[in-house]
């Protein structure tokens, strides 16, 4: 494994009025149909926070351990979604299907990550609450699973000792075919999970193609078929899955991004500082270099524009051997 300073590579630019402002480094990987490794660019090896792009994984232990939802519904568990009504509804409606409500739930307060919705609830005078929160699919689902089990549900259920998250902790090797090298915490309070970038794209893979069982083949069928409730209509992540038939995609924070197909190709990425601007143009570029037809996807949904005095006036920009590998595909 390289120095982690060393481990990402120069793949995008961004440039305001023709000059050049920023380079962003990433690191990109993307498996092949046989899911040998099709390209790598930066250390892919080198352990990482997922994030949000850990969701399937986690849903993946909860349906294994007898979660059982309707597709739209453990699309949301899968979700970093806006707050929308629709969400928060989804959301409840988990938690009812074990006799709870939303005073259950243990994750942190926060506004809708939609900004018009979180302007809404502002403007009726409303707060942060867990429910608003994005990670509230997941954590209804959470608190479901526990319930089913006849484990504890209070806000002890993100200890990383509680049996549902040790089940979680015991279940992602061998999606992502590698250990978990650590655990943090997340910012919903979760426990987040520490492994190889390239083990990422293994385990999109593994649910995509069926290799992860019937839990993997469930989660897959209900992120590509109710991309809405994953992010939102105006999120790229739904967009994507919206426009290729059969992907199934997952953003995460500090600029994660994973995706996979049912024919075994798989993406995931990250960026070096965090920044979410070049992630959108990287998948874009991944997708194609691995030969993806992305035209069915809505026009704008990779744009990462510079606004100057509320105007475009610049753009991130795929640069290099990735650059040239997207031209191909």
């Amino acid at each position: 494994m390289s120095d982690p300073i060393d481990a990402y590579e120069p793949l995008a630019v961004t440039y305001r009025s023709d000059v050049l402002e920023s380079v962003h480094h990433a690191a990109v990987v993307g498996l092949d149909r046989d899911g040998s490794v099709a390209f790598a660019f930066g250390d892919v090896n080198l352990p990482v926070y997922p994030r949000s792009s850990t969701k399937p994984l986690q849903a993946h232990a909860m349906v294994s351990a007898g979660l059982d939802l309707p597709d739209e519904l453990l699309a949301l568990v899968c979700a970093s979604h806006d707050g929308r009504p629709m969400h928060l509804d989804g959301a409840r409606r988990i938690l009812a299907s074990v006799g709870l409500d939303e005073t259950a739930l243990a994750n942190t307060a926060d506004l809708p990550l939609d900004e018009g919705e979180s302007m809404r609830v502002v403007h009726l005078g409303g707060t942060p609450s867990p429910l608003q929160m994005n990670c509230s699919g997941k954590h209804a689902g959470m608190i479901a699973t526990c319930v089913i089990n006849g484990w504890s549900h209070g806000a002890d259920y993100l200890n990383v000792e509680h049996p549902l998250q040790m089940a979680i902790t015991d279940g992602i090797p061998a999606l992502i075919d590698a250990p978990v090298s650590g655990i943090g915490v997340d910012g919903c309070g979760a426990p987040a999970h520490v492994f190889p970038l390239v083990g990422l794209a293994r385990a999109f893979r593994a649910m995509a193609t069926g290799a992860a069982g019937e839990a993997g083949r469930r989660i897959h069928r209900a992120m590509s078929g109710h991309p809405d409730m994953v992010g939102g209509p105006d999120r790229d992540v739904s967009l994507l899955m919206r426009g290729i038939p059969g992907l199934m995609a997952k953003d995460g924070a500090e600029g994660v991004f994973a995706a996979a197909l049912p024919d075994g190709r798989a993406v995931a990425l990250k960026v070096a500082d965090g920044a979410n601007r070049p992630r959108p143009p990287l998948m874009r570029a991944a997708l194609l270099a691995l030969g993806v037809d992305i035209s069915g996807v809505r026009a704008g949904t990779f744009d990462s524009l510079l606004l100057g005095h509320g105007e475009p006036v610049g753009d991130v920009r795929i640069v290099g051997e990735l650059a040239r590998l997207a031209g191909r595909g």
